[in-house]
């Protein structure tokens, strides 16, 4: 039976890496697979997933207002795939996770996305919430802080290089303006101490 899958780490973990190395294990056997990336991420272009190694691929874009289950099947009818991979999947809306998971479920192709599970402030983001509560496997690929320890969270930077606590949930940027960080080494730069009690 075809799985959702959901793949999250920090900034810089290889996820992209991971992806592209996985769709080409599928097309090396004779398999076609679709890849999308999230239209707002148009850092190596538009309609780009490239890793920081090097490897880079063109791949379908997807806005908030896309219906994916409509566009998987109308691609799998005219070919037929065999699984679908989704970069920067903390874009997806709720609804697009339902979609996909309609995907796995109806159309028995496997979907395994790739993304960011929370943001600057330690928040989840809509898309990486609903593929925590409903993919049928969960990853944590790991990358590690600058004291060795896992980073689990991520620090935006302004453009004096201090760490920012306020502003919109999405900035597209890399390593100019993000930086991984373990759980402790993120409240030291941020402040963000939850009230105790």
């Amino acid at each position: 039976m075809a799985k959702l899958y959901f793949s999250y780490a920090a900034m810089n973990a290889g996820k992209s890496t991971i992806l592209l190395q996985a769709s080409h294990n599928y097309r090396e056997r004779g398999m076609n697979t679709l890849l999308f990336t999230a239209a707002l991420d148009d850092r190596a272009g538009l309609g780009v997933i490239a890793s920081r190694i090097g490897v880079s691929t063109q791949a379908r874009y997807f806005s908030p207002e896309d219906d994916l289950f409509t566009q998987i099947a109308e691609a799998h009818a005219r070919e037929t795939c065999s699984c679908v991979f989704f970069d920067e999947a903390q874009f997806l809306t709720p609804d697009q996770v339902w979609q996909l998971a309609r995907v796995a479920d109806r159309l028995g192709i496997p979907v395994m996305c790739y993304g960011l599970r929370t943001d600057f402030q330690g928040k989840l983001f809509p898309g990486s919430a609903e593929l925590l509560a409903i993919a049928d496997s969960l990853r944590e690929i790991r990358t590690i802080c600058h004291c060795g320890a896992k980073a689990t969270m991520v620090v935006r930077l302004g453009a004096d290089g201090a760490p920012l606590t306020e502003g919109d949930q999405i900035d597209i940027g890399g390593n100019d303006k993000y930086v991984s960080l373990c759980r402790r080494h993120w409240e030291e730069e941020t402040g963000h101490y939850p009230p105790e009690g």
